[in-house]
């Protein structure tokens, strides 16, 4: 049956006894598969531990020590739709997340993390839950002002690691020899990026579309074209862990279905 109460955050914080530990880092692990070895699924074993990776708004941020942002707010939405309970949040570089699932260290990545066949290799998807593409973001007070990407040619680019932004230099603007390996700085964290592009160290940054509107909205930075790659956010689990796959597509679709993906999406992107 379709869940029609809408989830509160502190609700589900107060309910589930986990207020002041959403930005917790270092928890002693997490909960696996959910069975206690004779094969009976355990209260404890249905807690799991989310890793994301703060620094793209508007999906991940630190507003002073309380983690926040679209992703924070729907996994826990779509959680609270399951018989799962949400323990707390671990906080990551984006290129350390899905090694941190492969370890158990966490059990489901909420980062804006695209599916693409190179990560599904290592560890599974929920449904896609988000449309995304790249953006060139370029400093308003420059005279730098391309319009595709041979315009790069020879310019300094910035992008996050791990990230499809990367991506985009690594196996398109390198390999073309569009820009070289010298010309590229690789970032732990968008904001430090956004950062060089302000203050002229740089004289692009590659990453997805909404983080770029996000900077456009607080920066002195524009948006001078966007790259079509047709990408699509999904939650990661661990390859194989098909119960809490499932239970995070069903409840995905019941936040989309009694409205509450909508509301975050108001919230978060108009």
């Amino acid at each position: 049956m379709t869940k029609q109460t809408r989830f509160d955050r502190r609700d589900f914080l107060k309910a589930t006894g986990v207020a002041g530990t959403l930005t917790l880092t270092g928890l002693a692990g997490c909960s696996g598969n959910g069975e206690d070895g004779s094969g009976t699924t355990t209260a404890a074993s249905m807690e799991i531990v989310a890793g994301t990776a703060p620094g793209f708004p508007p999906f991940e941020e630190k507003e002073g020590e309380e983690l926040v942002g679209f992703d924070i707010d729907l996994l826990e939405a779509v959680v609270e739709a399951t018989d799962y309970e949400l323990a707390g949040w671990e906080e990551y570089e984006f290129g350390s997340l899905s090694p941190a699932l492969q370890n158990d260290k966490i059990d489901v990545i909420a980062a804006a993390m695209t599916i693409n066949d190179e990560r599904d290799e290592s560890i599974d998807f929920s449904d896609p839950y988000y449309d995304a593409n790249q953006a060139i973001l370029v400093a308003n007070d420059s005279d730098f002002s391309p319009t595709e990407l041979a315009d790069l040619e020879g310019q300094t680019l910035g992008a996050q690691k791990g990230t499809t932004g990367e991506s985009v230099v690594q196996d398109t603007l390198i390999p073309d020899g569009i820009v070289s390996e010298d010309q590229y700085n690789s970032y732990g964290n968008y904001v430090f990026a956004v950062e060089d592009l302000v203050n002229g160290n740089i004289d692009a940054v590659v990453l997805d579309t909404p983080v770029a509107d996000s900077f456009v909205a607080e920066r002195d930075v524009s948006v001078a074209f966007t790259y079509e790659t047709g990408e699509q956010y999904g939650f990661g689990v661990r390859e194989g862990d098909s119960e809490l796959q499932t239970a995070l597509n069903d409840g995905l679709a019941t936040v989309q279905e009694d409205g509450t993906y909508e509301d975050l999406v108001a919230k978060w992107f108009k």
